[in-house]
């Protein structure tokens, strides 16, 4: 199985360096995509100098477009036959990539999400963004029958012919909704599997806000009655 890592990134140079020291140290991943989407403190300049070393390709974004649009560029670019999507935050650890590879390995699954509310180790912080994950996922079950956990899950793993031919339109966070609404309706195997979590808030720069969590509710609608 060659597995390409996705790693978007948007000003993270007190962090980048580390998550793909973490991904290189699984020696799992194939190739390694980083793509900058216009970063503003230095990690270019980091990621310029990374490029071509050690599995590690940079693309670079000229503007900030938004996390979505730098998964996509990385989907694009992507050479593996699975894809796995790595936030540059450190909030997620490459040490829970076998466990989200294990189904697809198996058989089992086309695409396995990462579910931060099965029950493994997480920092307890920050209540209110929990419940806003929970009823986005809600929300999900209810119009696209599904059980998911986390559709909100940045650990997001799929086969590469799960996104032949479906095209991701949104360029903010509202990437996550809409791949689970086009996966769900195509009826892909979807498996979940807990990870751990630790969640930075907002004086660590976290970026999602709450503009973002309306756009998750309009592509979920969006979504389930067009395509």
């Amino acid at each position: 199985m060659n597995l390409s890592v996705i790693i978007p990134v948007y000003n993270e140079a007190n962090n980048v360096q580390e998550t793909i020291r973490r991904v290189q140290a699984t020696k799992l991943a194939k190739e390694i995509i980083v793509v900058d989407d216009g970063s503003q403190d230095g990690t270019r300049e980091i990621l310029k100098k990374l490029d071509g070393k050690r599995k590690v390709r940079v693309i670079l974004h000229e503007r900030n477009q938004g996390k979505g649009a730098a998964v996509v560029s990385g989907m694009k670019a992507a050479k593996g036959d699975v894809l796995l999507i790595q936030d540059a935050d450190l909030e997620y650890h490459p040490r829970d990539y076998p466990a989200l590879l294990q189904p697809i390995e198996e058989g089992l699954a086309d695409v396995v999400y990462g579910s931060r509310f099965l029950g493994a180790p997480h920092r307890v912080a920050m209540f209110w963004h929990q419940v806003a994950n929970q009823m986005l996922t809600l929300m999900t079950n209810v119009l696209y029958d599904s059980i998911l956990t986390d559709m909100e899950t940045g650990y997001k793993v799929f086969r590469r012919k799960v996104i032949e031919g479906i095209t991701i339109r949104s360029k903010r966070f509202s990437f996550e909704p809409e791949f689970t609404a086009k996966v769900l309706k195509r009826k892909y195997r979807i498996f979940e599997v807990p990870i751990s979590f630790n969640p930075r808030d907002y004086s660590e720069g976290k970026k999602i806000k709450l503009k973002d969590a309306f756009e998750a509710v309009w592509a979920l609608l969006k979504y389930r009655f067009f395509d």
